[in-house]
């Protein structure tokens, strides 16, 4: 019962720091705007809400079950001895180590200057994205044929397609989607599929997606996109490509024609893949010119002549035939083998004021034009859209940058404005808005600190911990071929309040010692690096092993999960690795800069501990 109050009041004031500065890291994450904010607020609110109660279970029931359960036991077992000379040996390593560092302190600071700088440069280098291309065992491909091809045609093609898919062994079935609907608005000529690929036994995704483009290429007539679905998607409108980019301006062919330029561009950057665009959609229409002075004298309206059309081509409803479990509506239309040829048109019966019909072409002339199959605005101003993916091994950033580079090369006037839609959009406003998230978070974990400490010197050493886990972080992304994105910044955001414990944990001792003991800072923070290096170790390790699962994540989707663990566990390596070395002499080094211009009034807390042994242990800390 003594030592687990007496453990629970010398580290009780630890937890607060570290529950407190957890929290606070995770304050503007809950201020985030758009999509990608949404995701974070989620994130930010469970965590905070799980960093307070498990707050709550360390102050309370943690020291409560330490003074019901833990008993004296008997000598230790074989195993228990051998560990504990390994610990003692690394301690009295540790020790010789730190020895040496404390005496080149210089040599110490310059490094952790270093570590800073390499962490900008590393941020300003790995390449960049929104979220990692997930393998999910299914593919959405996109049909296009022919802009002038029928819908029997269409439907011919796209089942000759599928049945080439399907010879594939690496898919198990696909499913078809031809003409227009929820997700097709105008376009008659294109088509959609969903593949689903077996589980087991086919390769890689860029593999599999290049051996299915060939399958693809042996079918006379369409072409196909392919795309892996994706469990996390930001985009509401779909598409042949994942990204997507726009181009507006004043005029409809002004854009049309720069839309058209920037495809080509596009085409020639090799980061760029699928490149596609809506600009040129032009498709044969009949354009019927009605003959105002025959019209009238044969009591024609325009009125009419729009509902014979209607009636004939159109899709009205005429009635609804109601039975006891579904309702069928009546679609009044001309007969099939008038809607062949255009040549049918001519003879469309219209009703003249007398009762009599004559045919269209009597008061109409019918002519054969081009006309785009679909116009596109953007704020009331006339917009193409251009698609397209990466190419294998490029990041969404740099392919970005290579689509401004293609406007660049092209003189695209001010006139025509280039902008990202969907994911790529999303994209460029992360990008902006990734390195102030960061820089609040930590200063908001400066705030928090210099309350709780009443100090304008210790939540920089605090904080300097930092920089080692942000190179960490950016290493194993970047060494692993990952691009720095949404998941391996909440990466990054968590590392901001588990490393800085390491500093909390020796610093928290050092003041004690200091105040409560007289020692030296020398002294005390010595005997803190000694003293803590155990429980460092030991929640270090413990974040360490719960990041491997999400590291070495197999199975459908782990992709979108594998940055998180990378970050975490590279940035806990090296902050592990520096921060107990470099924290020591931070610490000297921001004492003597107090000393030198004043120290700030610091916390005093109650002394609860009982006299230290020769080795500094408390009376109730039972051992190191």
């Amino acid at each position: 019962m003594d030592a687990a109050i007496r453990g629970a009041s010398q580290i009780g004031f630890t937890i607060v720091s570290l529950t407190v500065s957890l929290v606070a890291v995770l304050i503007p994450l809950l201020f985030m705007g758009d999509v990608v904010g949404r995701l974070f607020r989620e994130f930010a609110v469970t965590l905070a809400i799980t960093i307070g109660l498990s707050a709550v279970v360390s102050l309370t029931l943690v020291p409560m079950m330490c003074a019901r359960w833990l008993r004296e036991e008997g000598p230790p077992g074989r195993f228990a001895r051998r560990f504990q000379r390994g610990f003692d040996r690394l301690v009295a390593g540790y020790a010789r180590t730190l020895d040496g560092v404390l005496a080149r302190q210089g040599l110490t600071l310059l490094v952790a200057l270093a570590t800073l700088v390499l962490t900008v440069l590393l941020y300003l280098g790995i390449p960049k994205g929104l979220f990692p291309t997930q393998d999910t065992g299914q593919l959405q491909g996109r049909v296009e044929a022919a802009q002038e091809v029928s819908y029997p045609r269409m439907a011919s093609l796209q089942a000759e397609l599928a049945r080439a898919l399907l010879a594939d062994p690496a898919v198990r079935n696909v499913a078809s989607f031809v003409g227009v609907d929820a997700a097709n608005s105008t376009l008659l000529h294109t088509g959609r599929l969903l593949i689903q690929l077996q589980r087991d036994g086919r390769p890689g995704l860029d593999a599999l997606l290049q051996r299915l483009q060939q399958r693809a290429a042996a079918v006379a007539g369409v072409s196909l996109v392919l795309q892996p679905t994706q469990d996390l998607t930001i985009d509401a409108e779909g598409g042949a490509t994942l990204y997507r980019a726009s181009l507006e301006g004043a005029d409809t062919a002004t854009v049309r024609n720069w839309s058209l330029k920037l495809v080509e561009a596009m085409k020639r950057q090799a980061g760029l893949a699928n490149v596609v665009t809506d600009a040129g959609a032009m498709g044969r229409a009949l354009q019927v010119q009605l003959d105002r002075d025959s019209a009238a004298r044969l009591g024609i309206t325009a009125a009419a002549l729009d509902d014979a059309l209607y009636n004939a081509f159109g899709q009205r409803i005429v009635s609804t035939i109601f039975t006891p479990t579904n309702q069928y509506r009546v679609i009044l239309e001309a007969r099939p083998d008038t809607q062949q040829s255009p040549q049918a048109l001519h003879q469309l019966p219209l009703r003249t004021s007398g009762g009599d019909t004559v045919p269209l072409s009597a008061v109409a002339r019918i002519s054969e034009v081009e006309a785009p199959l679909q116009l596109s605005h953007v704020a009331q101003y006339p917009s193409a859209t251009l698609g397209f993916d990466t190419a294998p091994g490029t990041a969404l950033g740099a392919a970005v940058q290579q689509v401004r580079d293609a406007a660049a090369s092209i003189g695209l006037p001010e006139s025509v404005s280039l902008s990202f839609l969907g994911a790529a959009g999303a994209y460029e406003q992360s990008l902006v808005s990734q390195l102030w998230l960061i820089l609040a978070a930590v200063v908001c974990v400066y705030i928090v600190l210099g309350v709780l400490y009443e100090s304008y010197v210790h939540p920089l050493t605090i904080l300097s911990t930092l920089p080692s886990a942000g190179v960490g972080a950016l290493l194993a992304l970047w060494i692993s071929g990952q691009d720095l994105g949404v998941i391996g910044i909440i990466g990054i955001i968590l590392l901001i309040g588990i490393v800085k414990k390491n500093a909390i944990m020796m610093i928290d001792f050092a003041l004690d010692a200091e105040r409560h003991e007289g020692r030296s800072p020398h002294e005390a923070i010595r005997e803190a690096a000694l003293l803590r290096l155990r429980p460092i170790l030991m929640t270090t390790f413990a974040a360490l092993f719960a990041a491997v699962p999400l590291m070495l994540g197999f199975g459908e989707g782990a992709e979108l999960r594998r940055p998180l663990g990378l970050a975490i566990f590279g940035g806990l390596i090296a902050s592990q690795l520096l921060t107990l070395f470099t924290t020591p002499v931070i610490y000297l080094a921001f004492d003597r800069l107090g000393r030198r211009f004043g120290r700030a009034p610091s916390r005093a807390p109650v002394d609860v501990e009982g006299p230290r042994d020769a080795e500094g242990l408390t009376e109730g800390q039972g051992g190191r």
